[in-house]
């Protein structure tokens, strides 16, 4: 390092040095990943936006870089007790970095996969409403819905010698409610406590006569304590006896008045005044699905309930038993299985030849959910026949859903179907739980309202409370409605509290924890975003940008990777990486505030002065004059929704962020398609009716999930690259002499790979309240091989050094193999030159992903007749990887398919054949198209909110 370098970050001041305050966090000599040795300074408490084409080294600088010596600052504050159980995390390939503050990374992963996370939960909103109904809940009977009462010990006796004034009353404690059971030694306990009588099912009985009750029936059993007729003189007998039935009745008692012939009961919890159901003393956890405390019983807190469904297991009714006509029994063979179905068929007077269609609905009930009375089932082997209890085939296949192995589990699915649990109609919660209520609504009902509903909703309710009531739930709707509007503040108005997570795009959960880091407060921390406006609608872009610039006014530094725009042109200042992809780029093109980028030459200055453009198609697509018809459909804020698909063309389905669109083709069409042609188990969200299926033979949908959740999945193994590098590989001369086949240079299996780490090349280190993190292993280096099997090369390399190249210099290496070309050339198109061919799969984007999967169906022989299925397929990409992105969805559309794309980004949008505007607004605002047509026509027509921006693109 230069002594220049030392003396900008020091002083002298009477010959000793002490550190300047810095400014600037500076980075020098970074190495990480493709970057060239870079020297770099971040303005601190500034907006910073990091761009350059995809590949170009923005993560490496950004995560790889400065979070991840952030992260190993942190870990380094640990104690060396502690460390031993972190192990050793490298230090980032990099000479120095100074004026690191706490770093914080948020990024486009999904938040979770727990089907009990929620957008509530994970937003802690959720956590404060189960509080405020805890605190400030208004219980009602879930028995008669009335207002339930508690009353203090002073006040129980005042209200019996006020209202029973003169007359003959029996104070009783209530012991059992609606349960089962013959309670002889309920009643033989209370005798030796000195009770004579008790009201068994509404008539008092002697107890000295040992009461004999019927166990199979439900009783209601209630024991006298005291019987007086009530005046002001017996006050003190009052008292002690209402004790003494409070005590038994667990805080409840019953005064039956024998002259008004009434009873009714009293408490000191809430209690249902007529029907006598007591509530517990409400707390935060009653609330709760995840405790059980407060789950529904039957769900278990899920909302959803495993059922079978029935056109699966009897899919054709024409069919007998014996020709298969239940699948979920197979194919018949004499075994154990069949000779009870046949027992049962025999029952009713059928056989296993006899079709279903012939059967009463009886004979199928018995078959499909079993039967009360014992089964006789005949050995026909000469032994005595069996008397078995049949259980049923449904039964059986819940029984496999929940409790088998995973083989069985995996059967079962074949027949079973999520469906909304009956017994809380959704809601999660026990019934207790759903019958308190504020401002008219349970804790389900105001966790189902869009966040702009909840944020208006806790902003009237605080006018609305009184008394004590208002002042503790103030504190509660201050924080309630804070973050709420953080959440309006990142354009998440149409989400709800009851949205499982395991639903959001990467770019909603991004968002999500930056309204959560923005209510947190913090100041002087580091946050690194990658591409938060993933999903978002331009019109929504200003409110975002807001939000960041809220964070950094609060004393923070903000950097983001970023290829917006409006975010460029609107932060503080803008390090544009370059001037290519991979091997091409790691270098600082151009640093400085936003309108000196544009001054620069680099290609994001051409791009956002204009003197690149994505070019409008001079003319559009007339398409194979058929087209798609889906009608009705009205699955979650759809609004029985009509939509025409002309094919032959390549569609853009935009609109507001919530708008539907992923309900009308994710949740709707793909599910329909899929069932018709591969006969799939999606279920569509509901809809009328499809015309047009004829016209198309295959649906091919390229979405942005991960393509493997291991790092031992990679680019070369997901598209079937590697298989053939292996084969060339073991016909080496330098294999073939060691008698080396294919399997010998895998890594998945044993022969050549290394044993230490089992050929995943790293270690992995489980941080147990961190991200785990992955350490080179110390034997192989990484390099995943032993060393045998290292020696055997092509040109010069081994199998190790093939995976760790960029897929742009291995396209020069097989130049002359065709197999591995062909399918190389693939990445090429999409726009993937810089990726290493044994670049982990957990290290991609959705983007990255979804590219690869898009080069996997390139170089598929497609039938003119394909339609294909992208959402967001622009995420991560840099204006020029759009234009060549255009290019490949052009050369498909041209060969005849259809290319459906759901997008918010001009560029695709304006090069569109088809453009469907849906909206006007997001969540229940929404559900609606707005405009369809020609890029032209949409923004002729000006309605909704893309017309105005695509007019302003297209002039």
């Amino acid at each position: 390092m230069s002594k220049q370098k030392t003396a900008a970050r020091t002083r002298a001041t009477n010959g000793t040095r002490e550190p300047i305050e810095q400014e600037y966090i500076e980075v020098l000599g970074a190495r990480v990943h493709n970057l060239k040795n870079i020297d770099v300074r971040i303005p601190r408490e500034k907006l910073t936006v990091i761009t350059g084409l995809s590949g170009s080294g923005k993560s490496s600088l950004a995560f790889d870089t400065l979070h991840a010596e952030g992260q190993r600052r942190y870990i380094e504050t640990f104690n060396a007790y502690a460390r031993q159980f972190l192990g050793g995390i490298e230090r980032p390939d990099v000479d120095l970095i100074t004026g690191l503050s706490p770093v914080i990374a948020i990024e486009q992963k999904t938040i979770s996969r727990n089907p009990r996370s929620t957008v509530g939960t994970v937003t802690e909103i959720y956590d404060l409403l189960r509080l405020l109904y805890a605190r400030v809940g208004e219980a009602y009977s879930y028995v008669t819905g009335e207002r339930m009462v508690r009353y203090t010990d002073a006040r129980i006796v005042d209200l019996i010698l006020n209202e029973h004034n003169g007359h003959d009353v029996q104070i009783l404690a209530p012991l059992v409610r609606g349960r089962k059971g013959h309670y002889r030694e309920l009643f033989e306990q209370l005798l030796r406590q000195g009770f004579l009588k008790a009201r068994v099912d509404g008539a008092i009985v002697d107890l000295t006569t040992r009461p004999r009750l019927d166990r199979y029936k439900v009783h209601d059993i209630e024991l006298v304590v005291d019987r007086m007729r009530v005046k002001e003189d017996v006050r003190k007998r009052v008292a002690d006896s209402c004790n003494t039935a409070l005590k038994y009745g667990k805080g409840n008692l019953m005064v039956l008045d024998t002259v008004a012939g009434n009873h009714r009961f009293l408490s000191r919890h809430l209690m249902c005044p007529t029907s006598g159901i007591a509530y517990e003393e409400p707390e935060p956890n009653l609330f709760s699905f995840n405790s059980p405390y407060g789950a529904c019983p039957v769900c278990s807190g899920l909302g959803q309930v495993t059922a079978v469904a029935l056109d699966r297991i009897v899919p054709d009714r024409r069919k007998s038993i014996k020709k298969g006509a239940i699948v979920a029994l197979g194919a018949y063979k004499p075994s154990w299985v069949f000779k009870q179905v046949e027992s049962v068929l025999s029952s009713f007077g059928h056989d296993l030849d006899t079709p279903i269609e012939e059967m009463d609905d009886a004979v199928l009930a018995a078959l499909l959910n079993g039967m009360d009375e014992p089964l006789r089932v005949s050995s026909n082997v000469g032994l005595s026949d069996r008397t078995v209890q049949f259980e049923g085939i449904i039964p059986y296949i819940l029984e496999q859903a929940e409790e088998g192995p995973k083989s069985a589990q995996k059967w079962a699915e074949g027949f079973t179907h999520m469906v909304a649990c009956a017994e809380c109609k959704g809601a999660r919660l026990k019934k207790t739980a759903l019958h308190f209520r504020i401002g008219g609504k349970n804790i389900s009902e105001v966790a189902q309202l869009s966040i702009t509903a909840l944020h208006e909703h806790f902003k009237q309710l605080g006018d609305g409370l009184e008394g004590n009531a208002a002042v503790i739930a103030h504190d509660i709707l201050k924080e309630v409605t804070a973050r709420s509007g953080f959440l309006l503040d990142v354009g998440l108005d149409y989400l709800t509290l009851d949205r499982s997570a395991r639903t959001l795009s990467g770019g909603e959960a991004q968002r999500i924890r930056l309204a959560t880091q923005i209510g947190a407060q913090l100041t002087g921390v580091l946050y690194i975003l990658d591409e938060p406006s993933i999903g978002l609608h331009q019109r929504d872009n200003l409110r975002l940008i807001n939000s960041l610039k809220q964070l950094r006014d609060g004393g923070n530094t903000v950097i983001v990777v970023e290829h917006d725009k409006e975010m460029m042109l609107n932060s503080d200042h803008v390090i544009d990486i370059g001037p290519g992809a991979g091997e091409h780029g790691g270098r600082i093109v151009a640093s400085g505030p936003p309108l000196e980028l544009l001054e620069e030459d680099s290609e994001t200055a051409q791009y956002l002065r204009g003197d690149k453009t994505v070019a409008v198609p001079a003319t559009r697509r007339a398409g194979s004059g058929k087209r798609l018809l889906l009608r009705g459909a009205s699955g979650n804020n759809l609004k029985n929704v009509e939509i025409e698909l002309p094919l032959g063309k390549f569609i853009c389905i935009t609109g507001v962020s919530g708008s539907g669109k992923s309900s009308l083709i994710g949740d709707t069409l793909y599910p329909i398609l899929s069932k018709h042609f591969y006969r799939s188990d999606l279920k569509p969200l509901p809809y009328k009716k499809i015309e047009g299926l004829e016209h198309i033979d295959k649906v091919i949908e390229v979405d942005q999930s991960p393509i493997g959740r291991s790092p031992r999945s990679n680019p070369a193994t997901y598209i079937g690259l590697f298989d053939h590098i292996r084969a060339l590989f073991a016909g080496l001369p330098g294999a073939k002499v060691r008698g080396y086949k294919n399997g010998r240079f895998s890594f998945n299996t044993p022969g050549g790979r290394c044993e230490t780490c089992k050929g995943a090349g790293v270690r992995t280190i489980e941080m147990n309240f961190l991200p785990d993190v992955h350490v080179p292993c110390e034997a192989c280096r990484g390099k995943r091989y032993d060393r045998e099997t290292l020696e055997v090369r092509f040109k010069g390399k081994s199998i190790s050094d093939v995976l760790d190249m960029s897929v742009e210099d291995a396209h020069a290496l097989f130049a002359d193999v065709p197999q591995i070309a062909v399918k190389l050339r693939t990445l090429l198109d999409v726009g993937l030159s810089y990726l290493r061919l044994g670049q982990s799969s957990t290290t991609l984007s959705g983007g990255e992903a979804q590219r690869i999967k898009l080069a996997t169906e390139l170089r598929k022989r497609d039938t003119g007749n394909t339609f294909y299925i992208l959402d967001e397929p622009t995420t991560g990409l840099h204006f020029e990887d759009v234009r060549q992105l255009i290019t490949v969805l052009d050369r498909l559309t041209d060969h005849g398919n259809t290319v459906l794309v759901i997008e918010h980004n001009m560029d695709i949008i304006k090069t569109a054949d088809h453009v469907i505007d849906m909206g006007p607004e997001g969540g229940d605002g929404g559900g609606r198209i707005t405009a369809r047509g020609t890029p032209e026509e949409v923004a002729l027509m000006g309605k909704g909110h893309t017309a105005p921006y695509l007019e302003k693109e297209l002039a």
